[in-house]
């Protein structure tokens, strides 16, 4: 049996992952995807729950036997994407599945799963207020926050192509938007 599909997507820093955490523990039967990827771990990540991390050959392999419901390379050899095999096991205990994706795998998945899927893009308030908030992170160097702006700059250009934009500039208030618009979508 298959269910539901929230996709959430937004540029590094905007909130995403808040948010769907969030929902995540708002009662609406939602399980978390676990996206696969070849960028190297980051602090307290633990493969299998944050990520399935592989290597650009296992990754390549796994896209070759067609185990991916969508996947692409967001930098050069930093691939991510969706195992088949994640939305079965969601699927198989009765559970809607939540997404964390970049902008691309949210409109890819978005077209593959159409009235079945919603589809929430997460705006920051500004580019400038964004590359703050990474610069707050203090979890990438400045050079790769240069390079993830740019890439903000390049997602905030798809945020039409989703079913919702919700503006960030108030956490609490983006929380509450996005768990109206999931309970309304799953029926709850």
């Amino acid at each position: 049996m298959e269910g539901k599909l929230v996709i959430i997507s937004a540029p590094s820093g905007a909130g995403k992952t808040t948010i769907v955490k969030h929902l995540l523990n708002s009662v609406l039967n939602l399980e978390f995807s676990v996206s696969a990827t070849t960028r190297q771990l980051r602090g307290t990540e633990t493969n299998g729950e944050d990520y399935f991390f592989l290597t650009v050959p296992e990754f390549k392999k796994r896209v070759e036997n067609n185990e991916f419901v969508e996947w692409q390379e967001v930098y050069t050899d930093i691939l991510y994407g969706t195992l088949k095999s994640e939305l079965e096991r969601i699927w198989a205990k009765g559970n809607h599945i939540i997404f964390d994706v970049d902008a691309n795998g949210g409109v890819n998945l978005k077209k593959k799963f159409g009235t079945n899927a919603i589809a929430l893009f997460i705006m920051p308030p500004s580019v400038s207020e964004l590359e703050n908030r990474l610069v707050k992170r203090r979890t990438d160097s400045p050079e790769k926050i240069r390079i993830r702006v740019e890439k903000a700059r390049e997602e905030i250009k798809l945020a039409n192509e989703f079913d919702t934009v919700i503006i960030n500039n108030q956490l609490d208030k983006a929380k509450e938007e996005a768990q109206k618009i999931v309970s309304s979508f799953l029926g709850r």
